[in-house]
């Protein structure tokens, strides 16, 4: 009789316990966070890896550096540290050219090929440690360094050769002196025959708002536009002082 109880038991007893049950429906309810936490996080790194380090959002960001704040939009910011507001000892930006915009999926070709240095221009501006810039520096320093006679180089320039003891090694140093203007320099390393011209062997530092240095690189492919780059850089960083520093942001160079 206790054999027949017992058998009837484990007949009456169900295929799939609750227990069971219950631990099944855990693990298919943790298998399915699993797989959205995948496919979320997958596309916010297939995003993170598309930009490339890009940032597309104009968002303004305002930059203080020394005595001088930047509304500077967040995705013409080179370096991804630096895109915030605040304080900073200097921020770091890149520029199409001549359209003097910041990434976005349209130009996105202008900050990828690597094959078009004259897409790009670079922009690094600081709190100035010098009393003068470049074409301030030229009379009393540039023109001690000079070596032989100058060359005509086309659209404006005179090429000057520095002194092997300049510390300038290989560069030279661009003139030109627009009519009415405070002299031009430009300090290149420029490409030998067969070499090709990177995105920043030209650079040239101005005065700008009340106490930045604006250090500016581009191509020397882009030479035959120097005096257009001048203008267009003055007019971007001096658009995006704020209006404390704004009646200075155009110092003579």
């Amino acid at each position: 009789m206790t054999r027949r109880a017992s058998a009837q038991q484990q007949e009456d007893l169900p295929l799939i316990s609750d227990r069971f049950l219950q631990r099944l429906t855990l693990a298919t309810i943790l298998l399915v966070a699993i797989i959205l936490a995948i496919s979320v996080g997958g596309r916010w790194l297939g995003q993170r890896m598309a930009l490339g380090g890009h940032s597309e959002s104009g968002a303004m960001l305002a930059v203080t550096i020394g005595e001088d704040t930047l509304q500077v939009p967040e995705n013409t910011i080179r370096f991804a540290e630096q895109r915030r507001s605040g304080p900073a000892e200097r921020i770091d930006l890149y520029l199409t050219w001549p359209g003097m915009m910041g990434y976005s999926h349209e130009r996105r070709d202008s900050f990828d090929n690597i094959e078009r240095p004259d897409l790009l221009i670079f922009l690094q501006i600081s709190q100035s440690t010098m009393s003068k810039d470049m074409s301030g520096r030229l009379e009393p320093i540039y023109t001690q360094l000079f070596d032989g006679p100058p060359e005509a180089y086309g659209n404006g320039l005179t090429l000057h050769q520095l002194k092997n003891t300049s510390g300038f090694g290989n560069e030279v140093l661009l003139t030109a002196e627009p009519s009415g203007q405070t002299p031009f320099a430009v300090r290149c390393l420029l490409p030998s025959p067969g070499e090709l011209a990177t995105s920043g062997d030209c650079q040239r530092d101005i005065h700008v708002g009340r106490d930045l240095t604006v250090l500016y690189r581009f191509s020397s492919t882009l030479l035959k536009d120097w005096n257009h780059i001048d203008a267009a850089v003055r007019s971007f960083v001096g658009a995006r002082l704020d209006a404390t520093g704004s009646s200075s942001a155009s110092k003579g160079d």
